[in-house]
């Protein structure tokens, strides 16, 4: 299948509770809604999540620009 490309000026990236819950899912446990909400919201869960994926959106942007200076 083939995705249409748009012009992007940003990538969104967000964790639902249906994806932490079915992530959980995946890994033989549950987490009920309230749950996995409690959890979203504990603390500074949700900005080091957030910090998390910024670095690792930096970390792949590096690593693909750099594999395209090789190819060149």
């Amino acid at each position: 299948m083939m995705i249409q490309k748009r012009k992007r000026e940003k990538v969104v990236a967000e964790i639902t509770t249906f994806h932490l819950t079915q992530l959980v899912q995946g890994m033989g446990r549950s987490l009920s809604q309230e749950e996995a909400i409690a959890f979203l919201n504990q603390g500074d869960r949700a900005y080091d999540m957030w910090r998390h994926m910024m670095h690792a959106g930096e970390a792949y942007i590096k690593s693909t620009l750099q594999g395209e200076q090789r190819a060149c």
